[in-house]
Protein backbone atom coordinates (compact mmCIF):
# COMPACT_ATOMS: atom_id res chain seq x y z
CA UNK A 1 0.00 0.00 0.00
CA UNK A 2 1.13 3.24 -0.90
CA UNK A 3 0.29 6.37 1.48
CA UNK A 4 -0.21 9.95 0.30
CA UNK A 5 2.43 11.23 -2.51
CA UNK A 6 1.95 14.26 -4.39
CA UNK A 7 0.09 17.81 -3.43
CA UNK A 8 -2.45 16.93 -5.88
CA UNK A 9 -3.09 13.29 -4.34
CA UNK A 10 -3.54 14.63 -1.42
CA UNK A 11 -6.35 17.38 -2.58
CA UNK A 12 -7.91 14.36 -4.76
CA UNK A 13 -8.37 12.03 -0.95
CA UNK A 14 -9.39 14.69 1.16
CA UNK A 15 -6.53 15.26 3.26
CA UNK A 16 -5.97 18.48 5.82
CA UNK A 17 -2.67 19.71 5.24
CA UNK A 18 -1.03 22.03 7.91
CA UNK A 19 -1.57 25.03 6.18
CA UNK A 20 -5.22 24.77 5.49
CA UNK A 21 -5.57 23.37 9.25
CA UNK A 22 -4.21 26.70 10.17
CA UNK A 23 -6.07 28.79 8.21
CA UNK A 24 -9.41 27.16 7.58
CA UNK A 25 -9.86 26.26 11.09
CA UNK A 26 -7.63 26.60 13.77
CA UNK A 27 -7.72 30.46 13.35
CA UNK A 28 -11.19 30.88 11.92
CA UNK A 29 -12.60 28.81 14.55
CA UNK A 30 -9.91 29.08 17.70
CA UNK A 31 -10.56 32.58 19.47
CA UNK A 32 -7.25 33.22 20.51
CA UNK A 33 -7.91 34.36 24.33
CA UNK A 34 -9.54 30.87 24.78
CA UNK A 35 -6.10 29.45 24.15
CA UNK A 36 -4.48 29.82 27.55
CA UNK A 37 -7.42 27.28 28.81
CA UNK A 38 -6.25 24.43 27.06
CA UNK A 39 -2.13 25.46 26.50
CA UNK A 40 -1.97 25.54 30.67
CA UNK A 41 -3.11 21.35 31.72
CA UNK A 42 -3.24 22.86 35.30
CA UNK A 43 -6.27 25.36 33.93
CA UNK A 44 -7.36 22.93 31.84
CA UNK A 45 -7.99 20.43 34.69
CA UNK A 46 -9.57 23.38 36.66
CA UNK A 47 -11.78 24.34 34.32
CA UNK A 48 -12.61 20.11 34.12
CA UNK A 49 -13.48 20.29 37.68
CA UNK A 50 -16.13 23.03 37.82
CA UNK A 51 -17.61 22.06 34.97
CA UNK A 52 -17.84 18.20 36.30
CA UNK A 53 -15.67 16.59 33.58
CA UNK A 54 -14.38 13.55 34.72
CA UNK A 55 -10.50 13.78 34.83
CA UNK A 56 -7.29 12.20 36.79
CA UNK A 57 -7.59 13.62 40.62
CA UNK A 58 -4.98 15.84 41.10
CA UNK A 59 -2.96 15.35 43.90
CA UNK A 60 -0.08 18.78 44.39
CA UNK A 61 1.21 21.13 42.32
CA UNK A 62 5.07 22.45 42.15
CA UNK A 63 5.58 25.86 41.81
CA UNK A 64 8.73 27.01 43.69
CA UNK A 65 12.09 25.66 43.89
CA UNK A 66 11.55 25.63 47.53
CA UNK A 67 8.70 23.23 47.02
CA UNK A 68 10.53 20.51 45.51
CA UNK A 69 11.92 19.96 48.70
CA UNK A 70 8.92 18.77 50.40
CA UNK A 71 8.24 16.41 47.60
CA UNK A 72 9.36 13.04 49.69
CA UNK A 73 5.93 13.44 51.69
CA UNK A 74 3.65 13.97 48.83
CA UNK A 75 4.96 10.95 47.48
CA UNK A 76 4.56 9.01 50.16
CA UNK A 77 1.31 8.90 50.22
CA UNK A 78 1.19 7.65 46.77
CA UNK A 79 2.46 4.13 45.26
CA UNK A 80 1.55 5.49 41.81
CA UNK A 81 1.28 8.67 40.14
CA UNK A 82 1.86 11.12 37.21
CA UNK A 83 4.18 14.35 37.33
CA UNK A 84 3.80 16.50 34.27
CA UNK A 85 4.46 20.44 33.11
CA UNK A 86 1.79 22.63 33.11
CA UNK A 87 2.63 23.74 29.45
CA UNK A 88 3.90 20.55 28.22
CA UNK A 89 3.41 19.80 24.76
CA UNK A 90 3.79 16.05 22.68
CA UNK A 91 4.47 14.09 25.96
CA UNK A 92 7.58 15.80 26.44
CA UNK A 93 8.57 15.79 30.75
CA UNK A 94 5.68 13.60 31.33
CA UNK A 95 6.93 10.75 34.67
CA UNK A 96 5.35 7.97 34.84
CA UNK A 97 5.44 6.44 38.17
CA UNK A 98 3.94 2.78 38.69
CA UNK A 99 5.28 1.78 42.27
CA UNK A 100 8.11 1.75 44.97
CA UNK A 101 10.64 -0.30 45.69
CA UNK A 102 12.02 0.55 48.80
CA UNK A 103 13.35 3.69 48.88
CA UNK A 104 13.25 3.66 44.75
CA UNK A 105 10.55 4.49 42.61
CA UNK A 106 9.50 1.86 39.40
CA UNK A 107 8.56 3.74 36.15
CA UNK A 108 6.23 1.54 33.86
CA UNK A 109 9.65 0.20 31.76
CA UNK A 110 10.97 -0.81 35.26
CA UNK A 111 14.10 1.49 35.37
CA UNK A 112 14.05 2.48 39.32
CA UNK A 113 14.69 6.14 40.12
CA UNK A 114 15.79 8.08 42.99
CA UNK A 115 13.91 10.67 44.67
CA UNK A 116 16.84 12.78 43.84
CA UNK A 117 16.02 12.01 40.13
CA UNK A 118 12.79 12.56 40.59
CA UNK A 119 13.58 16.17 41.75
CA UNK A 120 15.60 16.78 39.20
CA UNK A 121 13.49 16.55 37.16
CA UNK A 122 10.60 18.52 38.99
CA UNK A 123 13.10 21.13 38.63
CA UNK A 124 13.61 20.89 34.94
CA UNK A 125 10.03 21.07 34.64
CA UNK A 126 10.03 24.25 36.68
CA UNK A 127 12.58 26.08 34.82
CA UNK A 128 11.08 25.27 31.31
CA UNK A 129 13.00 22.76 29.67
CA UNK A 130 9.64 20.85 28.88
CA UNK A 131 7.08 23.85 28.32
CA UNK A 132 5.85 25.82 24.99
CA UNK A 133 8.27 28.75 24.39
CA UNK A 134 10.44 27.31 27.38
CA UNK A 135 8.48 29.89 29.51
CA UNK A 136 8.95 29.25 33.27
CA UNK A 137 6.70 26.39 34.34
CA UNK A 138 4.52 24.20 37.01
CA UNK A 139 4.98 20.45 37.88
CA UNK A 140 1.27 18.73 37.86
CA UNK A 141 1.19 15.72 40.10
CA UNK A 142 -2.11 13.63 39.45
CA UNK A 143 -3.51 10.35 39.69
CA UNK A 144 -1.61 7.67 37.32
CA UNK A 145 -4.61 6.31 35.36
CA UNK A 146 -5.06 2.36 35.27
CA UNK A 147 -6.21 1.52 32.07
CA UNK A 148 -8.83 -0.74 31.52
CA UNK A 149 -7.89 -4.48 30.72
CA UNK A 150 -9.33 -4.62 27.77
CA UNK A 151 -6.08 -3.14 26.49
CA UNK A 152 -3.42 -5.07 27.79
CA UNK A 153 -3.21 -6.90 24.35
CA UNK A 154 -2.53 -4.37 22.62
CA UNK A 155 -0.72 -1.55 24.61
CA UNK A 156 3.27 -2.02 25.76
CA UNK A 157 4.31 -0.86 29.14
CA UNK A 158 2.11 2.62 29.11
CA UNK A 159 -1.78 3.91 29.05
CA UNK A 160 -2.89 4.17 25.98
CA UNK A 161 -4.95 6.86 25.11
CA UNK A 162 -8.09 8.15 22.59
CA UNK A 163 -7.51 11.39 20.48
CA UNK A 164 -11.17 12.92 18.89
CA UNK A 165 -11.04 15.60 16.57
CA UNK A 166 -14.39 17.68 17.55
CA UNK A 167 -15.58 20.11 14.77
CA UNK A 168 -18.12 22.82 15.59
CA UNK A 169 -19.57 20.24 18.57
CA UNK A 170 -19.39 17.12 16.19
CA UNK A 171 -16.93 14.57 16.90
CA UNK A 172 -15.88 14.01 13.50
CA UNK A 173 -12.52 11.67 13.67
CA UNK A 174 -11.38 9.61 16.58
CA UNK A 175 -8.13 7.12 16.90
CA UNK A 176 -6.25 5.34 19.95
CA UNK A 177 -2.64 5.63 20.11
CA UNK A 178 -1.06 2.96 21.36
CA UNK A 179 2.35 2.61 23.33
CA UNK A 180 4.61 0.56 22.20
CA UNK A 181 8.38 -0.34 22.53
CA UNK A 182 9.68 2.24 20.15
CA UNK A 183 7.98 4.67 22.14
CA UNK A 184 9.07 3.70 25.59
CA UNK A 185 5.26 3.07 27.11
CA UNK A 186 4.00 6.56 25.75
CA UNK A 187 1.14 6.97 23.73
CA UNK A 188 3.03 9.25 21.18
CA UNK A 189 2.79 8.60 17.32
CA UNK A 190 5.67 10.67 16.97
CA UNK A 191 7.83 8.84 19.48
CA UNK A 192 6.78 5.38 17.66
CA UNK A 193 3.41 4.48 19.25
CA UNK A 194 0.21 2.71 16.92
CA UNK A 195 -2.02 4.54 16.06
CA UNK A 196 -5.54 2.70 15.59
CA UNK A 197 -8.33 4.70 13.33
CA UNK A 198 -11.90 3.88 15.73
CA UNK A 199 -15.11 4.12 13.47
CA UNK A 200 -17.41 6.67 14.95
CA UNK A 201 -20.51 5.23 14.17
CA UNK A 202 -19.75 1.84 15.65
CA UNK A 203 -16.60 2.40 17.82
CA UNK A 204 -14.93 -0.29 16.22
CA UNK A 205 -11.32 -0.01 15.52
CA UNK A 206 -10.32 -0.67 11.96
CA UNK A 207 -7.12 1.01 10.48
CA UNK A 208 -3.58 1.21 12.17
CA UNK A 209 0.07 2.59 11.52
CA UNK A 210 3.03 2.57 12.81
CA UNK A 211 6.13 5.15 11.71
CA UNK A 212 3.39 5.85 9.57
CA UNK A 213 3.61 2.18 7.46
CA UNK A 214 -0.32 0.17 7.58
CA UNK A 215 0.09 -2.49 10.37
CA UNK A 216 -2.29 -5.76 11.35
CA UNK A 217 -1.01 -6.52 14.63
CA UNK A 218 0.51 -4.61 17.52
CA UNK A 219 4.04 -4.54 16.84
CA UNK A 220 5.47 -6.08 20.04
CA UNK A 221 1.85 -8.08 21.49
CA UNK A 222 1.63 -9.46 18.16
CA UNK A 223 -2.13 -9.08 18.29
CA UNK A 224 -4.37 -8.13 15.63
CA UNK A 225 -5.38 -4.54 16.06
CA UNK A 226 -8.80 -4.20 14.15
CA UNK A 227 -12.28 -5.28 14.98
CA UNK A 228 -11.60 -4.35 18.61
CA UNK A 229 -15.07 -2.52 19.89
CA UNK A 230 -14.52 0.01 22.27
CA UNK A 231 -16.61 0.07 25.68
CA UNK A 232 -18.29 3.09 27.17
CA UNK A 233 -17.78 4.40 23.08
CA UNK A 234 -20.58 6.78 23.46
CA UNK A 235 -19.47 8.19 27.02
CA UNK A 236 -16.43 8.94 25.23
CA UNK A 237 -17.75 11.01 21.92
CA UNK A 238 -20.28 12.77 24.51
CA UNK A 239 -16.70 13.99 27.13
CA UNK A 240 -15.28 15.09 23.68
CA UNK A 241 -17.97 16.98 22.94
CA UNK A 242 -18.78 18.53 26.09
CA UNK A 243 -15.07 19.67 26.45
CA UNK A 244 -15.45 21.23 23.23
CA UNK A 245 -18.72 23.28 24.97
CA UNK A 246 -16.85 24.11 27.87
CA UNK A 247 -14.00 25.25 26.70
CA UNK A 248 -15.44 27.40 23.13
CA UNK A 249 -13.08 26.07 20.48
CA UNK A 250 -14.62 25.36 17.47
CA UNK A 251 -12.05 22.37 16.05
CA UNK A 252 -10.27 21.02 19.30
CA UNK A 253 -8.31 17.55 19.75
CA UNK A 254 -9.95 16.16 23.12
CA UNK A 255 -7.63 13.28 24.85
CA UNK A 256 -9.24 10.64 26.59
CA UNK A 257 -8.47 7.47 28.27
CA UNK A 258 -10.80 4.42 29.92
CA UNK A 259 -9.25 3.91 33.54
CA UNK A 260 -10.44 0.04 34.91
CA UNK A 261 -12.71 1.52 37.49
CA UNK A 262 -13.39 5.39 36.89
CA UNK A 263 -14.42 4.82 33.18
CA UNK A 264 -13.44 7.33 30.81
CA UNK A 265 -11.32 10.35 31.98
CA UNK A 266 -10.33 13.82 30.07
CA UNK A 267 -6.55 13.72 29.92
CA UNK A 268 -6.16 16.80 27.92
CA UNK A 269 -7.19 19.57 25.25
CA UNK A 270 -5.43 20.64 22.51
CA UNK A 271 -6.28 23.64 20.44
CA UNK A 272 -3.99 22.64 17.62
CA UNK A 273 -4.49 18.99 17.16
CA UNK A 274 -1.94 17.45 14.98
CA UNK A 275 -2.72 16.01 11.35
CA UNK A 276 -1.17 12.50 11.47
CA UNK A 277 -5.21 11.16 12.82
CA UNK A 278 -5.44 10.97 8.97
CA UNK A 279 -3.14 8.39 8.59
CA UNK A 280 -4.28 6.29 11.51
CA UNK A 281 -7.86 6.56 10.25
CA UNK A 282 -7.43 5.80 6.63
CA UNK A 283 -8.71 9.11 4.96
CA UNK A 284 -8.86 12.31 4.63
CA UNK A 285 -10.76 14.86 7.28
CA UNK A 286 -11.79 17.24 4.54
CA UNK A 287 -14.85 15.64 3.19
CA UNK A 288 -16.10 15.15 6.79
CA UNK A 289 -15.50 18.41 8.03
CA UNK A 290 -17.00 19.83 4.61
CA UNK A 291 -20.00 17.56 5.68
CA UNK A 292 -20.56 19.71 9.19
CA UNK A 293 -19.49 22.99 7.88
CA UNK A 294 -22.11 22.40 5.04
CA UNK A 295 -24.70 22.77 8.27
CA UNK A 296 -26.02 26.18 9.14
CA UNK A 297 -27.89 25.00 12.23
CA UNK A 298 -26.28 21.90 14.07
CA UNK A 299 -28.07 20.32 16.61
CA UNK A 300 -27.37 21.23 19.95
CA UNK A 301 -28.38 18.23 22.12
CA UNK A 302 -25.78 16.31 22.77
CA UNK A 303 -27.80 13.23 22.22
CA UNK A 304 -28.38 14.53 18.85
CA UNK A 305 -25.24 15.79 18.10
CA UNK A 306 -24.08 12.22 18.53
CA UNK A 307 -26.57 10.44 16.10
CA UNK A 308 -25.12 13.30 13.65
CA UNK A 309 -22.02 12.85 14.03
CA UNK A 310 -22.88 8.99 13.58
CA UNK A 311 -24.45 9.64 10.59
CA UNK A 312 -21.54 11.29 8.83
CA UNK A 313 -19.06 8.43 8.39
CA UNK A 314 -19.97 5.66 5.79
CA UNK A 315 -17.90 2.31 4.60
CA UNK A 316 -17.41 3.80 1.73
CA UNK A 317 -15.82 7.12 3.15
CA UNK A 318 -13.51 5.28 5.03
CA UNK A 319 -11.59 3.17 2.12
CA UNK A 320 -12.20 5.21 -0.46
CA UNK A 321 -8.93 6.85 -0.36
CA UNK A 322 -7.12 3.88 0.87
CA UNK A 323 -7.59 1.40 -1.76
Amino acid sequence: MRFFATPGELRKRGVLGINMRNADYIMRYNPRRLYPLVDNKLETKKLAIESGITVPELYGVITIEHQIQEMGSTLANHQALVIKPAHGSGGNGIMVINGRMGNFFRRSNGNLLSLETIQHHTSNILSGMYSLGGIPDKAILEYRVDFDPMFEHISYQGVPDFRIIVFRGIPVAAMIRLPTRDSDGKANLHQGAVGLGVNIASGETSYAVHHNQHIERHPDTGHETSGIVIPYWDDILKLAMKCADRVGLGYLGVDIVIDRTLGPLMLELNARPGLSIQLAIGHGLLKTLHKVEACKHLPKDTDARLEFAKGLRTCEDIREVTN
